[in-house]
């Protein structure tokens, strides 16, 4: 009875250490290597009045790191279009800092990890405002963003084929200079939303105001007119008594 509790016990560890639950599965890989890539996001948040948030992006040392932004519209009384805009290292280094309704924060990495990236909102007590982001990071030259194994491997083949090699340099220059046109594509459709809000909240205003002066127009010529009629209002006249006009 006791050896078979122990056979039991044995199948019991064998099954745990077998099925359980893998931590990583990319074993061969490490997070550098995970996180290597020129990218980049754009989209839109709205951050309530008083509100903060914050975004993490990685980067590799010596990387070029960029984040533009524009306030696209405020609602609230006595708004204020100011963001306050803070990004730090992975160390919590406070890499640079913007307080305005749109800017341009551009770096070079000094270290490799999550960059933080935090807007604020506390200039508006009453307000919430929505805010346009665009932000990533990008190589300049082939060697940048080619990891040391592929840069080697390069080296070795540039003798053997040197067409080949300029051929993949003008493709990663021209894909280079793609990147920066939809960076510079991305600020345009910033600044041609922020227009369209401003169109919409112009003519909104301009509608408002309107019909409530066309009323003001309208009920001050009543009044007029009423008041007028009063003055010619016929009452029986006595002996004492007199008409007004």
């Amino acid at each position: 009875m006791l050896k078979r509790d122990r056979r039991v016990l044995l199948l019991l560890t064998i099954a745990w250490s077998s099925g359980g639950a893998v931590k990583d599965l990319r074993p061969d890989v490490s997070d550098q290597e995970l996180f290597w890539g020129a990218d980049q996001y754009d989209f839109a948040i709205v951050l309530p009045a008083t509100g903060l948030d914050c975004f993490w992006h990685f980067a590799h040392q010596g990387e070029r790191f960029y984040l533009n932004f524009m306030v696209q519209w405020v609602t609230g009384l006595a708004n204020d279009k100011h963001l306050s805009v803070i990004v730090n290292a992975p160390s919590g280094l406070i890499m640079s800092s913007v307080d305005d309704a749109k800017g341009e924060i551009a770096f070079i990495a000094g270290e490799t990890g999550f960059y933080q990236m935090c807007f604020s909102n506390f200039h508006n007590h009453f307000g919430s405002m929505q805010i346009f982001l665009n932000f990533g990071v990008y190589y300049e030259g082939l060697k940048d963003f080619k990891k040391e194994e592929e840069i080697k491997k390069e080296e070795e083949r540039e003798h053997l084929n040197k067409t080949i090699s300029t051929m993949e340099e003008s493709s990663n220059r021209l894909q280079t200079f793609m990147f920066h046109m939809w960076r510079y594509y991305n600020i345009e459709r910033m600044r041609r939303g922020t227009d369209y809000f401003l169109l919409q909240s112009n003519s909104s205003y301009v509608s408002t105001w309107s019909a409530v002066q066309g009323f003001v127009i309208i009920m001050a010529g009543y009044l007029q007119l009423f008041f007028l009629k009063r003055l010619f209002d016929i009452k029986p006249t006595t002996e004492t008594e007199k008409p007004r006009c």
